[in-house]
């Protein structure tokens, strides 16, 4: 029970700083180009309270850890954004979109960097905080990089749609609807099936982890991590 206790421990704060400043860094930059939206439902805030969705936040990645499987899913409450009150709809919209990972990513060099001062804690708290600083660089960077995948309703279909000509756009823009669908099937059923089979599909891993671990190993490099 005590070893349940401290995994969660030190995945809980780095998972709610990471969707928190995702969905707020979403939020602001559409405020900032002109959609009002999220600012005036209280989105753009650094409060976890604002952002967690019950199941997506909390039931389904708790579940994932504690059954130890080899990734985390999840979802904070999606923040609002009325893209016709963008000042340039299509451009910023990419921009928008974009601020969310990028926010990711720079919480993850920052973490990367914040190691080096672990050792200012008290000793019995040194390594749990390393420990909570390294998962926030890991899902971080899976935050990141799951939300660039180019389908819609991730960050990256938005980019997509925002990037490619209008009929294209307009084709992709459409499967917004199914795209939650699409993922869950590629990720979670598909590899069910081909295992019963005999074959190794595994999309999430190369997607996303095979990235991760590379970026992971970069990062912790330029933070000065051998």
């Amino acid at each position: 029970m005590a070893e349940i206790v401290y995994l969660v421990s030190t995945w809980l704060f780095p998972v709610l700083i990471a969707i928190t400043m995702h969905e707020a860094a979403h939020g602001y930059v559409a405020w900032r180009l002109g959609d009002p939206t999220a600012k005036m439902q209280g989105r753009v805030s650094f409060n976890p309270l604002k952002h967690i969705d019950p199941v997506g936040t909390i039931l389904l990645p708790g579940l994932l850890l504690l059954i130890r499987a080899p990734f985390l899913f999840g979802f904070a409450k999606p923040v609002p954004i009325n893209f016709a009150k963008l000042r340039h709809p299509r451009r910023d919209m990419v921009w928008v979109a974009l601020a969310g990972p990028g926010a990711n990513f720079a919480l993850a060099l920052l973490s990367a960097f914040l190691i080096h001062f672990a050792f200012l804690a008290p000793s019995i708290a040194e390594i749990w905080i390393q420990q909570n600083l390294i998962n926030s660089i890991f899902i971080n960077l899976v935050l990141a990089i799951f939300n660039l995948i180019p389908l819609p309703p991730l960050d990256g279909g938005r980019v997509a749609v925002g990037l490619l000509p209008p009929p294209w756009a307009g084709r992709l823009a459409r499967m917004e609807r199914y795209g939650l669908l699409i993922l869950i099937g590629l990720i979670f059923i598909m590899p069910l099936i081909f295992a019963e089979i005999g074959i190794e599909f595994n999309l999430f891993g190369w997607l996303v982890l095979v990235p991760v671990e590379t970026l992971f190993n970069l990062i912790t490099f330029v933070a000065g991590f051998e």
